[in-house]
C-alpha cells in the first residue's frame, strides 16, 4: 500500500496498514480499531484522509460488477475504479451519465468527496449513487437507499461514516461522443458556450483575458460547430490542457467520434493524469456568478500565471445531498492546478479565496483549501444535520481524524 497520496504532498501518518480479502475480515478489523480510515486511490491533496491508527485498502475485497437491467442500476465494489467500471459497462451497451476528467479514481472515493464532471444538465458523480454498503464503526455491516431519510447524509460523506463496500449506482443507454476543442475563446463568450454542448470545460492559462482552450464534447449526432464558432478558433491538433504534457494522454479530439468513456474524461486511463506533479484546489460557486468570478480572478492574472499550471472552469448541475458542493444550486467549479511548491501556492491560494468570498464558495472535499470552518459550514445548510448523522453512527469517533474534527468540530 503507498505511504503518500498520488501527488505526493501527503505522506500517510498510520501506524499499520490493512488489505483485508474480504468483508467479514474488514468487518473485524473496524471493530476492533479506535482509528480507522479508508483510502481509495489516493488522489486526494489534503489530510482529510489522513489518521493516525488504521489505513485500510479495500483493493482486496471481491470484485463485483453486478448489472440489474430492470432497475437501470448497477452495484460494483467500492473500490473499482470508474475506468474499469466503463469498460465492462460498455461491454453491456450501458454508460454512466456522467464521470470525471481522469477515470483514475476508486468510485467510493470519488462519491465520499462530491467529484463531479461537467455540463449544465450534468450532476456530479455522487447523484447518480442509488444504494450503499458499508461497515459501520462497530463493524456492523449497514445497506442504505434512497428510501432512507438519512441517505441524502450518507453519500458524499468524506469517508466519516463508514467503510463503503459496495456502491449502486444509475446507469442509462451507452451513447457516443465526438470532442472538438477551441482555442482563445472570448470570456464573454464562456456563459454560452457552456450550454452549447453535453459537456464543456474552459481552460486558462491567465496569460490573457481570453479562455485558452475550450473543450466541448458534444453528442455525436449533434452538428459539428463551425471553424469560427463563438469567435474562437478550431484547434488544428489534438492539445493537452497542461501545456508541455504530450497530447496523447489526453482523451481523442478533433470531431472522432467514440464512446462515452472514452470522450467524457479528458485523460485516458493508461496514461498519468493532468500533470502528476501538483497540487490542486477547486471552489464551487453560483451558476449566476461565472462571469463576475471569472473577471475578479483575472484581475490577478499576474499572481496567478506563475504558480498555475492550469486553470479549468466547469458547470454542475444542482443535487440534493447533504455535503455535495452543488447542493441546491446550479454550480460553476474554478479549479486550480498549481505547481508542486507549497510555499509559492500559498499566499496566492488566499488571494483566491478572499477574492471568491463574496460569492460563498464551497470547496471541494478533496483539494486544498484553507477556508475558516465557520464559512464552510455557513455555506452547507446541512452541515448540522451531518454532524448529527456523524455522531449518531460514529459516536466513538473512529473514522474521526484531525481535519475532519476541525470542520466538523466534536461536542
Amino acid at each position: 500500500m503507498a505511504t503518500r497520496n498520488w501527488a505526493g504532498n501527503i505522506t500517510y501518518a498510520a501506524a499499520r496498514r490493512h488489505r483485508p480479502s474480504s468483508v467479514d475480515e474488514l468487518r473485524r478489523l473496524v471493530a476492533a480499531s479506535d482509528r480507522l480510515r479508508v483510502v481509495g486511490t489516493g488522489h486526494s491533496f489534503n489530510r482529510f484522509g489522513d489518521t493516525t491508527g488504521d489505513l485500510v485498502s479495500l483493493v482486496g475485497l471481491p470484485d463485483t460488477v453486478e448489472i440489474d437491467r430492470d432497475r437501470g442500476a448497477v452495484t460494483v465494489s467500492g473500490a473499482i475504479r470508474y475506468g474499469d467500471l466503463a469498460t465492462r459497462l460498455h461491454a453491456q451497451g450501458l454508460a454512466l451519465a456522467n464521470l470525471a476528467s481522469l477515470p483514475h479514481i476508486s468510485v467510493a472515493g470519488a462519491v465520499a468527496t462530491g467529484t463531479h464532471g461537467s455540463g449544465d444538465g450534468n450532476r456530479n458523480l455522487a447523484a447518480a449513487v442509488a444504494g450503499l454498503e458499508l461497515v459501520t464503526a462497530d463493524g456492523d455491516l449497514l445497506t442504505v437507499d434512497r428510501a432512507d431519510d438519512r441517505f441524502a447524509g450518507m453519500v458524499v460523506a468524506l469517508g466519516a461514516l463508514g467503510a463503503v463496500t459496495r456502491v449502486t449506482l444509475d446507469v442509462v443507454p451507452a451513447f457516443d461522443i465526438r470532442q472538438y476543442v477551441h482555442r482563445e475563446l472570448p470570456a464573454a463568450a464562456l456563459d454560452e458556450a457552456f450550454g452549447s454542448a453535453y459537456s464543456v470545460s474552459a481552460f486558462t492559462w491567465w496569460r490573457s483575458d481570453r479562455i485558452d482552450l475550450l473543450w466541448r464534447k458534444q453528442r455525436a449526432d449533434q452538428a459539428p460547430p463551425p471553424a469560427d464558432w463563438l469567435g474562437a478558433t478550431a484547434a488544428r491538433e489534438p492539445v493537452h490542457p497542461v501545456r508541455g504534457m504530450p497530447a496523447e494522454h489526453a482523451t481523442a479530439q478533433l470531431g472522432e467520434p467514440g464512446p462515452w468513456h472514452e470522450r467524457l474524461p479528458h485523460f485516458r486511463l493508461g496514461f498519468t493524469p493532468s500533470a502528476g506533479d501538483e497540487l490542486q484546489s477547486e471552489y464551487h460557486l453560483p451558476r449566476a456568478a461565472l462571469a463576475d468570478a471569472f473577471a475578479t480572478l483575472a484581475d490577478i492574472r499576474d499572481r496567478l500565471a506563475p504558480v498555475t499550471q492550469v486553470c479549468e472552469l466547469r458547470t454542475v448541475a444542482a443535487d440534493e445531498l447533504w455535503l455535495s458542493p452543488n447542493h441546491d444550486r446550479d454550480t460553476v467549479a474554478v479549479h486550480f492546478t498549481w505547481i508542486a511548491d507549497e510555499a509559492a501556492v500559498a499566499p496566492v491560494l488566499a488571494e483566491v479565496e478572499r477574492r471568491l468570498a463574496p460569492f460563498a464558495p464551497r470547496p471541494h472535499w478533496g483539494k486544498v483549501f484553507t477556508l475558516d470552518p465557520t464559512e464552510v459550514a455557513a455555506v452547507h445548510p446541512r452541515h448540522g444535520d451531518f454532524l448529527t448523522l456523524l455522531r449518531d453512527l460514529d459516536p466513538a469517533g473512529t473514522f474521526r481524524t484531525a481535519q475532519l474534527d476541525r470542520y466538523f468540530p466534536r461536542d
